[in-house]
């Protein structure tokens, strides 16, 4: 196997792992990884139009979060208020529950986190994740990420 399979199997090895590690923590919630994301932006942003949501969303990057607010509203999680003067332009917020659950979704996060910290010490992360941000840097969800690291 040459150098970059292994880096791209390895890479997708390390996300679908992290993403069914976070999907087992998440499941006393009732919620997915991907609702998880949209509570957390929610949290840190308060308040998002349907559109700035999407840009910032790397679960779902390139895609309407339509599907993702509808069934966390449905589930009273969040609210959406649509424009009296623009039909396109929805706001998006936390409900108080929605807030509470951001809250623990935060901690199980800080858990995943915790479990990354202990497996990378001794590694130059610093070198991975440079190289992974060059990577990904012009891609849909490098953008999305690094939207969110300068808006946060």
């Amino acid at each position: 196997m040459r150098s970059a399979e292994e880096l791209r199997y390895l890479i997708l090895a390390a996300q679908r792992e992290g993403n069914r590690l976070l999907g087992q923590a998440l499941r006393p919630l009732g919620i997915t990884p991907s609702q998880a994301e949209v509570l957390r932006i929610l949290q840190d942003r308060r308040s998002l139009t349907l559109n700035g949501l999407g840009d910032l969303l790397i679960c779902e990057s390139g895609n309407s979060p339509s599907r993702l607010v509808d069934r966390l509203a449905s589930a009273g999680l969040v609210d959406r208020q649509v424009s009296a003067h623009d039909r396109r332009h929805v706001e998006v917020t936390l409900t108080a529950e929605g807030l509470r659950l951001a809250g623990q979704i935060a901690a199980i996060e800080e858990g995943l986190y915790e479990f990354i910290d202990a497996a990378s010490e001794g590694h130059d992360l610093e070198q991975i994740t440079g190289f992974l941000r060059a990577f990904v840097a012009d891609l849909p969800a490098g953008q999305a990420l690094a939207r969110r690291s300068t808006t946060e």
